[in-house]
């Protein structure tokens, strides 16, 4: 093995510790409220909406939908597959399990639990990875008393239910229900190349429109 690609394979498990850390980061940092910590996660000019780009704006609209939605929250970050585009660019998905303390509109409190991915795209710049986006695809949130059983798991209080496209990023999950198995055994598609899973599971499938709340 030669000098070159041996500091290669370093700078590729360096890479991906960082990026690991990145997202248990993000998950601290949001439930400790440290607005600052967490906006330096993202790229300088990670785009905030149509209109708005930078730190700044993220800054913003965190401390307003922080502040109004929610008295508490915890995020306990689980599966976490990466993958690499080029030496300084990559993708991920993430699993997350997350628990809200919520007001109502009448004054009561939910305690709203919520099963989650984000499928992520991180960027090194400047010698350090950022999160340049994150894009949450939810499979429920409803009180810790309600199970979510049914059809639009997304039940925040005194909002109309919602599917939150959590199986939307992969096209396995309507075909698997599209197509119950034969009398025959089934074929088997040849492996993911290496860093290419993610990409063979989306199987070109477009980003879903994500509703937040």
């Amino acid at each position: 093995m030669s000098d070159e690609t041996l500091l290669q394979r370093i700078d590729r498990l360096e890479s991906l510790d960082e990026i690991r850390q990145l997202a248990a980061k993000y998950s601290l940092s949001l439930d400790m409220r440290d607005l600052d910590a967490h906006v330096n996660l993202f790229a300088a000019d990670i785009r905030v909406s149509r209109e708005k780009s930078g730190r700044r704006h993220l800054k913003r609209w965190l401390d307003e939908t922080l502040r109004q939605q929610f008295t508490g929250t915890s995020h306990h970050i689980g599966n976490h597959i990466i993958e690499f585009d080029d030496t300084d660019r990559a993708h991920g998905v993430v699993y997350s399990k997350n628990e809200h303390e919520t007001p109502r509109q009448d004054g009561g409190v939910d305690w709203v639990i919520m099963q989650m991915l984000y499928w992520d795209n991180y960027e090194r710049i400047e010698g350090r990875w950022y999160f340049r986006r994150r894009l949450p695809c939810y499979w429920y949130a409803t009180d810790l008393n309600s199970p979510p059983i049914g059809d639009d798991k997304m039940r925040w209080p005194d909002r109309d239910h919602y599917d939150g496209a959590y199986h939307a990023l992969w096209p396995s999950w309507e075909a698997f229900w599209a197509n119950p198995p034969g009398e025959d055994a089934p074929e088997v598609a040849a492996p993911a190349p290496l860093e290419r899973f993610l990409a063979t599971m989306r199987r070109g499938s477009p980003d879903p429109q994500i509703r937040v709340r």
